[in-house]
């Protein structure tokens, strides 16, 4: 989940999704509410641990913070260096994933294959937004601390894309947190995480107990949701892309085609893979890329199989 929380149109909430904890972990963050904080009060450590499932907390976040790492200094490296490959993978999570959450509904109705349809068009339509320019103000800063996160548990729609539509992507991942926070501390790059993290967690623990109750009253037609936003959302993740909009490195507005390197895409255009070497006169990677496609499907089966077991 920390990896795909770093890689824009890979949403964490598919990655719960795919690995069965996603009910789990709308389940723990909804714990943390007014019984929570009496429970705090009167010390009663024993079952506010359990009541927020602390162990299963601890080990989600661990291994966020790990993903995170890995996804800011090592994902980065394979998507400007291997992008066909890295979304073609991601593209096989996400297909066999509509197929997983389709079939969690125990029966299907009208009123379930109208939310489906309306989720995968707003899913769809959120994906082909124009990318935005960074506010540095700290209200716009928790602004999309909030918004982020809250997308980040909806499968299908990634929170960081949300950053690239809002603008903030560059700034928020790599200029503060990687450049500023992670290797030089500097005080005003903490200030802005510090902001943006704050903004992370009403976020999180406001639309959580939303989808806490939507699970609990609306089960089947939640999963019809859910299954929409995987479904319009998966467009997004098609291996070849060629930008056709955006800024170079000294924030310029550039057009494809250009001898100038892209800094940050506003706009792409999914072509075919021969097309893809011609516009970019990059390989394809085409066999490389059907192997990380089915190994994305497999991964997905037998996570799927291995649940279901347990």
């Amino acid at each position: 989940m920390g990896v795909a929380e770093t890689i824009p149109g890979v949403s964490a909430g598919t990655i719960a999704f795919i690995t069965g904890i996603y009910r789990r972990l709308i389940g723990a963050i909804g714990a943390f509410d007014a019984e929570f904080i009496q429970l705090l009060k009167k010390k009663s450590w024993k079952a506010a641990w359990e009541r927020m499932d602390g162990f299963f907390v601890v080990c989600l976040l661990s291994g966020m913070v790990i993903g995170l790492g890995l996804g800011i200094f090592g994902v980065s490296f394979l998507l400007e260096h291997y992008p066909p490959v890295i979304w073609a993978f991601f593209l096989g999570l996400v297909i066999a994933s509509i197929v997983f959450v389709a079939r969690q509904i125990t029966h299907w109705n009208l009123l379930q294959f109208i939310l489906l349809i309306l989720a995968a068009a707003f899913a769809f339509f959120i994906t082909q937004l124009p990318m935005g320019r960074v506010n540095d103000e700290l209200w716009f800063i928790f602004f999309c601390g909030a918004i982020a996160i809250s997308a980040m548990l909806l499968p299908g729609i990634s929170g960081s894309f949300i950053l690239l539509i809002l603008g903030m992507y560059q700034f928020i991942l790599h200029d503060t947190l990687k450049d500023g926070v992670l290797s030089n501390q500097d005080p005003q790059s903490l200030l802005v995480f510090g902001t943006f993290a704050l903004g992370c967690i009403v976020g999180l623990f406001s639309f959580a107990r939303i989808l806490k109750w939507a699970f609990n009253r609306y089960e089947n037609r939640t999963l019809a949701a859910l299954t929409g936003f995987l479904l319009g959302s998966a467009y997004k993740l098609w291996p070849w892309r060629v930008p056709m909009l955006g800024y170079n490195e000294n924030d310029e507005l550039i057009r494809h085609p250009t001898t100038d390197t892209f800094d940050k895409v506003i706009e792409e255009a999914l072509v075919a893979p021969q097309s893809y070497v011609a516009e970019l006169t990059q390989p394809n990677f085409l066999l490389a890329s059907v192997f990380a496609f089915l190994f994305g499907l497999a991964i997905v089966w037998i996570l799927a199989s291995v649940d279901e077991k347990i």
